[in-house]
């Protein structure tokens, strides 16, 4: 079966950015990684990430491309078949490429098809939009909670942070 997905760049601009890709079920989140970053006009040297999404484009679990060896339980890109975090039910990815300029992408399976005769996989199909030279800026929330009435952070009300003031 192939997995028609539309790959959405994250940004505040009018003009519409996104590339449709089909791709085998059974190939790996780093087949997937190359041929996003190829469609989009990246080299592909530079560190990414899968962040398995709800239907609010919540970030959850991380699927890198290298292990980092910083988290014991990391899946990684070449070792997760695409079948295995994306289905019927749990349509929605998050990729973020290259963790300086935070280039990100809403990636969404939108159909899954028969493959066809002749056709090489993965494919792209459509192309939409230009990738402007430079990522777009995030626009990051704070915590409400640590703020007060006025907006200004309760720095002296250590209860809610998750730290001990007393490390030392």
């Amino acid at each position: 079966m192939i997995y028609r997905f539309r790959a959405i760049l994250d940004h505040e601009s009018k003009e519409d950015i996104f590339r449709d890709i089909e791709i085998r079920k059974t190939d790996t989140l780093e087949d997937l990684f190359n041929v996003l970053t190829q469609s989009f006009g990246f080299d592909g040297s530079e560190m990414a990430s899968f962040y398995v999404s709800n239907d609010e484009w919540h970030q959850g679990q991380e699927i890198a491309l290298f292990d980092m060896g910083e988290n014991d339980d990391i899946r990684l890109m070449n070792e997760t078949i695409i079948e295995d975090v994306v289905d019927e039910n749990q349509t929605k990815l998050i990729f973020v490429y290259d963790f300086l300029n935070m280039w990100t992408f809403l990636v969404e399976l939108g159909e899954i098809v028969e493959e066809a005769q002749g056709t090489d996989y993965p494919n792209l199909m459509f192309v939409c939009g230009q990738v402007p030279s430079e990522a777009p800026e995030k626009q990051f929330e704070a915590d409400q909670s640590l703020e007060d009435q006025d907006g200004n952070y309760k720095l002296d009300d250590y209860d809610e942070l998750d730290f001990d003031e007393h490390w030392n």
